[in-house]
């Protein structure tokens, strides 16, 4: 049996970010993790190996358009293999570089599934380690839909369509969330048919609403097809392939869709089966989420838990800050995570990026607000580049205190890190305004909206 100060059951963000911090602060670490590699969902078949499908076919599709370049492309074509290839390579060798980070910090992987029998003790196998404090970080899975089989050959999840073995013809994304919207992107440059399916009578919910148009706009320019406010009902296999069944919302309605290949993509679920919580007393919510009080400790003391299997948003980069603030209150430090600073971005083309507040949040809570607004038409760089469609967003109190921001644009998810640094640092509009940006730059338009917000934008 071996003792640890702190054993992390979870190589995701959230667990080996946590667990390296806890090594550099002094605690003797292990991190237990059963899927084989180290990364967890994000970086095994999530958030990298999407981004890597995203480039690969971004760059197929540009060949479409470069004639106005003055640049002529005949005969391109596609090997599938290849690009699954890059993409697999990706992603080992960021799986590696976690492995090498471990061994530079000293944190013992421990490869198995693991269950915390009582507190305190972790078993992995047959094998029990003590610890003096236990970190939950398992993640989170695709949410099924009810009725509907996900096979991961003709019914898919995220982890089946990031592995498709050909081009589908016609692929149906269920679900205009940012999972849905990315991979149908992926599949549409690449030659497939994809209509998005979607519950609500808009995409990206969550999503400020005048920027979800911006994109919706801007995807269906670019072939993917929605059909909003119809919810799925059953998925028939057939002859032809599949057959759809999707009624109206409120309408009672019902329409037949035929395809050969569906995502599944309405949402994730926290993964906390096979822990032994129940039985640990560790309080859980209604909707599958280990509750955690403001230091991420559970209803058990000496248990923690952070990132998807908690509430709160399911990113990655939230699950790491979580971990950060979880081991750094345990070694004594002042460890805190401001959920209203952190932001969210959809990596299709044109991006979608937001932090902090959206107009209809405080449209709803009453609040006073100013709004200033430059479309991506009106910027320079943009212009030379041809990525125009989109437009920068701030909210802000009268006074100037940032809100939230929201871009639908090129580069989106880089754009928006000034914003939360301004949002974090507690800078004004006025002050962002100020600021000196580069020319010709996209960011330029990040200056010109919060001028918009004081009235006095200038190339408007």
């Amino acid at each position: 049996m071996s003792a640890f100060d702190l054993i992390v059951i979870g190589g995701g963000p959230g667990g080996y970010v946590a667990a390296i911090r806890a090594a550099q602060l002094g605690l003797s670490v292990a991190c237990v993790e059963g899927r084989g590699a180290l990364g967890g969902t994000c970086l095994n078949v999530g958030c990298i190996p999407s981004k890597a499908l995203l480039t690969s076919s971004a760059k197929f599709a540009e060949l479409s358009h470069v004639s106005s370049h003055g640049i002529s492309v005949e005969g391109a074509s596609i090997d599938l293999d290849a690009m699954m290839g890059r993409k697999d390579k990706v992603v080992g060798d960021l799986t590696k570089g976690i492995a090498f980070l471990f061994k530079k910090n000293g944190v013992e992987h421990i490869e198995g599934w693991a269950s915390i029998p009582a507190p305190g003790q972790v078993k992995v196998g047959d094998e029990v380690h003590e610890a003096k404090n236990i970190l939950i970080a398992t993640g989170s899975e695709p949410t099924p839909l009810p009725g509907v089989e996900i096979d991961e050959v003709d019914v898919v999840s995220s982890t089946g369509a990031l592995a498709l073995d050909a081009v589908p013809e016609h692929l149906v994304v269920v679900g205009a969330g940012v999972i849905g919207l990315e991979l149908g992107q992926v599949w549409a440059r690449l030659g497939a048919k994809v209509t998005v399916v979607e519950f609500l009578d808009r995409i990206l919910p969550g999503i400020d609403g005048e920027i979800a148009k911006l994109s919706q706009r801007a995807l269906s320019k670019r072939g993917l097809k929605f059909q909003l406010g119809r919810a799925l009902k059953t998925v028939e296999k057939t002859d032809a392939g599949l057959s759809l069944t999707v009624e109206r919302v409120g309408k009672d309605k019902v329409e037949q869709i035929e395809a050969d290949k569906v995502l599944i993509a309405i949402g994730r679920r926290p993964v906390t089966r096979g822990l032994g919580l129940e039985d640990l007393g560790v309080a859980v919510n209604a909707r599958g989420f280990i509750e955690v009080d403001d230091a991420f400790q559970t209803s058990v003391p000496g248990i923690y838990a952070i990132g998807d299997c908690v509430p709160g948003p399911m990113l990655a980069h939230k699950a790491e800050e979580d971990g950060v603030a979880c081991v750094e209150s345990l070694a004594g430090q002042h460890g805190h995570v401001d959920y209203n600073t952190v932001p969210g971005v959809v990596y299709t083309d044109p991006e979608v990026a937001s932090v902090g507040q959206t107009e209809e949040a405080l449209k709803e809570a009453g609040t006073d607000y100013i709004s200033g607004k430059f479309t991506f038409m009106a910027n320079s760089r943009a212009r030379s580049t041809g990525e125009t469609d989109g437009a920068v967003k701030v909210l802000a109190t009268p006074e100037g205190q940032i809100l939230g921001a929201h871009i639908c644009g090129a580069h989106g998810g880089d754009l928006i890190a000034e914003l939360v640094l301004a949002m974090t640092k507690g800078a004004t509009v006025e002050e962002v305004a100020r600021t000196c940006h580069a020319h010709p730059a996209m960011g330029e338009a990040v200056k010109e909206a919060c001028l918009d917000a004081l009235g006095r934008a200038i190339h408007a």
